[in-house]
């Protein structure tokens, strides 16, 4: 059986400190309260390329969750900052926040002029 080994210092990408900084600039976030919230795909999918034939769009998102503490309900450890995706409209993160806590979207690609779409994100926070 195939198997795949990611090691944390051979095959981590850093941002630098400024594309780091811009994501965090809170242009494209919002605060999340403690409660319990489930963020899905609302609609909207993301391309790598303007060809659709050759780059059909996906409904897929980076997520980047910092700033208070909170547990992830995938892996249900507290934690004060750490990121996430979905892959699909199916695709749930269900997070149990602790402390006020920051949430944004993003996408990685090593040209962004090509890229194609949005996604909007519902972030629904259980009663």
């Amino acid at each position: 059986m195939p198997h795949l080994t990611i090691d944390s210092q051979k095959h981590s990408y850093v941002l630098d400190e400024n594309r780091f900084s811009a994501l965090q600039s809170g242009t494209n976030s919002t605060k999340l309260e403690p409660g319990t919230y489930v963020v899905r795909i609302n609609k909207g999918s993301f391309s790598y390329g303007s060809d659709k034939e050759k780059f059909p769009g996906e409904p897929f998102v980076f997520i980047w969750i910092y700033g208070g503490k909170f547990i992830n309900k995938k892996t249900n450890l507290e934690v004060g900052a750490s990121w996430s995706t979905l892959n699909g409209f199916d695709d749930t993160l269900t997070l149990e926040v602790k402390e006020t806590t920051t949430i944004s979207g993003l996408f990685l690609d090593t040209y962004e002029r090509d890229n194609t779409g949005e996604v909007t994100l519902s972030i629904l926070k259980d009663a």
